[in-house]
């Protein structure tokens, strides 16, 4: 049973890399996009003025002091949210890769949630320091992003990889064979968003309570 379990570890792994090796370009390409988004995340955070910085740190500091107060969480609440805005976002970017035109949206998509990374983690340590910010990050969106990201980066390669078949192959059958690909690799993606968000709901939000005297 050990050997079958390593072989079929080890087929997974071996497939894995297969596809990252076939698809470097596209991966690199997504990561760079992702990238940017999360520098001008960070540029626009340094830039803003001094009364929307003031508004930004006191949204957090007051958000800290209200869990201090033991503030209850409602995780099943914070559950529903997350599961309903990933599911919606897969479903998206599963519409927008299947029309093909929608390519340069799913990239929009994909800038704007590098951005948001950027920003937030820039906000936090601005608020909290160095030290303290990066361990709220960690605590609060570290653990979830770790699974978040990588799927709206497959995600993302799976739309591209539909839109090159399609331009290459336009016959019904391959269209079809490509989407019904496409919509599997969604399924797959979003039980993996579905782990993302009872980790966040419950995991990060656990961790925080226990942290939250440091901040």
């Amino acid at each position: 049973m050990r050997e079958i379990r390593k072989r079929q570890k080890s087929n997974v792994k071996d497939l894995i890399l297969r596809h990252i090796y076939e698809n470097f370009k596209l991966y690199l390409i997504v990561i760079i996009i992702f990238i940017i988004g999360i520098v001008a995340g960070v540029i626009f955070i340094n830039n803003v003025n001094g009364e929307q910085a003031t508004e930004i740190q006191n949204y957090i500091t007051e958000f800290i002091n209200l869990l201090k107060q033991d503030y209850h969480i409602d995780t099943g609440l914070l559950l529903k949210k997350s599961l309903s805005d990933n599911l919606i976002l897969i479903i998206t970017m599963w519409l927008l890769g299947s029309t093909v035109i929608g390519i340069p949206i799913v990239m929009g998509i994909v800038l704007f949630r590098g951005f948001c990374i950027g920003y937030s983690v820039s906000a936090i340590i601005a608020t909290l320091g160095v030290q303290k910010g990066i361990l709220f990050f960690t605590v609060t969106m570290l653990l979830h992003n770790l699974i978040f990201i990588p799927v709206i980066i497959c995600m993302t390669i799976s739309c591209m990889k539909l839109y090159k078949s399609i331009m290459k192959d336009r016959r019904r059958e391959n269209i079809k064979l490509e989407i019904i690909r496409h919509t599997l690799i969604s399924i797959m993606l979003s039980l993996l968003l579905v782990v993302a968000s009872l980790v966040e709901s419950y995991v990060s939000t656990n961790l925080l309570m226990l942290t939250i005297k440091f901040f």
